[in-house]
């Protein structure tokens, strides 16, 4: 076997070296090992995930629900008067006293209203419950003391809403046409009764978001529908917590206004409780001792390593083709010679 002068070693072993860094840049080139660029794809994707979450978090507003009044012939529609003063529909919750001791009549109310005032019954505050005590003057009443309305009224009630209590409509004597509340009726006061009720109280898995917008009372013979539920409704002391009929008003009623508030829930169901102040930095940030300012420097300064280290791939990527070639061309020169 021929030996090998000390020049085609060192020849050989330049080559085998070329080669070897050729192979390692081709293999950066293509993709075949880790790069900066395989660490930053997992943090590139966290990113673009969590700016999906945010971009799917929305505000919960409940739809409004729209039922028209039952017309004459509906056997949900009761009577109206002869004058035209009033009109009734047919309620579940209505119920005569027994004994009937007078001409005493009138009703308890809930209305329940979204965040764009449109009449809703519930469906976005399930399990709450909204709690009107009334006592002694109505603990007849199978359905009073205290009243109570449990939410979702579509999910608990034969009727969730029963009675058009606001709005105007030149062809109805009272209302805008449409059923906007969910009441309790009585009948058979004594002539000089007074008909008493509390506060109402909102309870349950949803009770924050619901708000007692304020109380309406009318204790007139017929009621006035031309209002406006939330501007005017009054608080629970202007309102009066009850009425004392006479022969001259034999009717009274009484609706509470309440308003949902807008829920922002994110794709999970879970509520954002997230807030940010005036100089838009939220609340987590303040809780930890952390500013934005600081948050910002230290993606600035991981984007610019990552820059960095890229850049540094960049100017690699192209040389492992380079070294092949010179090394392949080198061995084949001095074979060439031999």
């Amino acid at each position: 076997m021929a030996e090998l002068s000390g020049s085609t070693v060192v020849v050989l072993v330049v080559g085998v070296a070329l080669i070897g860094i050729g192979m390692i840049g081709l293999t950066s080139e293509v993709g075949w090992g880790s790069s900066v660029g395989d660490d930053t794809a997992p943090l590139q994707n966290e990113t673009t995930g969590e700016q999906s979450d945010q971009d799917q978090s929305q505000d919960t507003v409940e739809e409004p629900y729209i039922e028209p009044v039952p017309e004459r012939g509906d056997p949900y529609f009761e009577a109206e008067a002869s004058d035209g003063s009033w009109i009734s529909y047919v309620n579940p919750r209505d119920e005569y006293r027994d004994p009937y001791l007078g001409d005493g009549s009138g009703k308890l109310c809930v209305s329940l209203y979204n965040d764009d005032g449109e009449v809703v019954v519930g469906e976005t505050v399930p399990n709450t419950t909204v709690t009107v005590p009334t006592g002694e003057s109505l603990d007849w009443h199978s359905h009073a003391d205290p009243f109570v309305v449990e939410l979702p009224l579509t999910e608990h009630y034969e009727r969730p809403l029963d009675a058009d209590q606001f709005g105007t409509d030149p062809d109805l004597p009272q209302g805008d046409g449409y059923l906007d509340s969910h009441c309790l009726e009585i009948h058979g006061m004594p002539a000089d009764g007074t008909v008493e009720y509390g506060e109402a109280e909102v309870d349950g898995e949803y009770e924050d978001r619901i708000e007692v917008v304020g109380y309406l009372q009318q204790d007139a013979q017929s009621w006035n529908s031309s209002v406006d539920p939330l501007a005017d409704a009054r608080s629970y002391e202007e309102a009066g917590g009850g009425w004392t009929y006479d022969p001259e008003h034999s009717h009274g009623q009484m609706v509470v206004v309440l308003q949902l508030d807008h829920d922002e829930t994110d794709t999970n169901g879970e509520d954002d409780d997230t807030s940010t102040d005036d100089n838009g930095v939220d609340d987590t940030d303040q809780e930890h001792g952390e500013s934005t300012d600081q948050d910002d420097d230290s993606e600035n300064g991981d984007d610019e390593s990552e820059t960095d280290q890229l850049d540094a791939d960049d100017s690699l990527s192209g040389f492992g083709i380079v070294a092949v070639v010179v090394a392949l061309l080198a061995v084949a020169v001095y074979a060439r010679r031999r």
